[in-house]
């Protein structure tokens, strides 16, 4: 991303409304004073969620892109998120529910595509599950998730769904790292997410289709599934080996 591109196309997009800067900046719930450096080009201490909302007040979509060793790091990445959704579709289909997967939408000229869209056909319950290879920008993350929640019940009818509740569930790959930035963020993640661990699983068993379900799982990858699997069958042979006299 070219700091001094970006800058003045959202300087272009700007004036095509007629806005001043200070008007861009009550739209995004940012500061005039941000949006003159971003248009400037002068990015250090913007985040990537502030960039996004000034995108978003300008009906615009910010597109940052990483490169690294040309298109190893989209395979990388592409396979991780990958293996993640393929788990939790097979979690989610032994516990009952239907299941789609890259569900695109355009609701009133809003576009998007949710990673998995289940259903629990006993109680009319739709699920909207976001999938995460790792934690990403926290402020567009959560106005991503609440908009797909909102538009959910719209285009699940075009799937025969016609739903009494919607729940949210963000899918995390499992790491340290991850944990931490959850960690960090934890007044944040609790108002939004507050359902974790055990009690994702029991609800995801039996939900109701009264009240509002917002969860958050770590999901570790089948690799990772796979070693922890060993070290625990190992510990066990081990531990049955000293008691052997």
């Amino acid at each position: 991303m070219d700091p001094i591109r970006l800058g003045r196309s959202i300087r272009a997009l700007r004036h095509r409304r007629g806005w001043r800067q200070v008007d861009l900046a009550e739209a995004c719930g940012s500061s005039k004073s941000a949006v003159s450096r971003v248009e400037l080009g002068r990015l250090r201490g913007i985040s990537a969620g502030a960039l996004a909302a000034i995108a978003e007040a300008l009906d615009a979509e910010l597109v940052v892109q990483l490169r690294w060793n040309g298109e190893e790091l989209d395979r990388l990445v592409d396979s991780a998120h990958a293996d993640l959704v393929e788990q939790t579709i097979r979690r989610l289909r032994s516990l009952g529910w239907e299941t789609r997967s890259e569900v695109t939408f355009n609701v009133r000229g809003e576009r998007g595509s949710v990673d998995i869209l289940a259903w629990w056909p006993a109680g009319r319950v739709l699920l909207i599950v976001e999938i995460k290879s790792r934690v990403p920008d926290l402020q567009a993350m959560h106005a991503t998730l609440d908009r797909k929640t909102r538009l959910g019940p719209i285009f699940a009818r075009e799937l025969g769904w016609n739903a009494r509740a919607v729940g949210r569930l963000l899918v995390i790959g499992d790491s340290r790292t991850a944990r931490r930035r959850v960690a960090d963020h934890a007044a944040t993640f609790d108002a939004v997410l507050p359902t974790r661990g055990p009690a994702v699983d029991r609800w995801l068993s039996n939900p109701s289709a009264t009240g509002r379900f917002g969860g958050l799982l770590f999901m570790p990858s089948s690799r990772q599934a796979g070693l922890r699997r060993q070290v625990r069958g190992s510990g066990g042979s081990s531990a049955a080996g000293q008691r052997q006299p």
